[in-house]
């Protein structure tokens, strides 16, 4: 998920604190893997062979999914904490009321950052995309898939 555009990322604190997490984690486990390389190379033996190659490849997972979000953290912009809540962007939290009466709470966020089931949805997510602009009291409406289409009624924007 590269930004190979010019087009701005946006990152909420949430997604900021997620990220750093992520790295923090990333290096840890790539400074273990390169431990446990230089064990193999210690053997040297044509039996370890495989297992090398196979440490080797997963370094380099390691260093290209660490350099991706080093990069992203270090060019993403934070969202300011005060919105403007006329209208629904990138960063809302917004309140919905199905048609049985259930409410339901989201954020609207980039890509990279959304987790449907951590309540964090992509701006470019059916759902995500009827959303944009809207104001309270409106409602949306959205499919997804072959199912049929859904209303929901915007009850507050945070």
């Amino acid at each position: 998920m590269k930004n190979t555009t010019n087009t701005t990322i946006y990152m909420s604190r949430g997604g900021r604190k997620d990220t750093k997490k992520r790295i923090v984690a990333l290096r840890k486990q790539l400074a273990h893997a390169m431990g446990e390389l230089r064990e193999l190379d210690r053997a040297d033996d044509n039996e370890g062979r495989h297992a090398r190659i196979e440490k080797f490849e997963r370094i380099n997972s390691l260093e290209s999914e660490l350099a991706e979000l080093e990069a992203r953290l270090s060019t993403a912009k934070l969202l300011p904490r005060k919105r403007d809540a006329l209208k629904v962007a990138l960063g809302s939290v917004v309140d919905l009321v199905d048609q049985q009466g259930r409410l339901m709470t989201y954020t609207i966020v980039e890509s990279f950052e959304a987790d449907p089931s951590d309540g964090r949805i992509s701006i470019l997510s059916p759902l995500g995309k009827s959303l944009v602009g809207k104001s309270v009291q409106q409602t949306i409406e959205w499919t997804s898939g072959r199912l049929a289409p859904r209303k929901l009624q915007l009850v507050a924007i945070h």
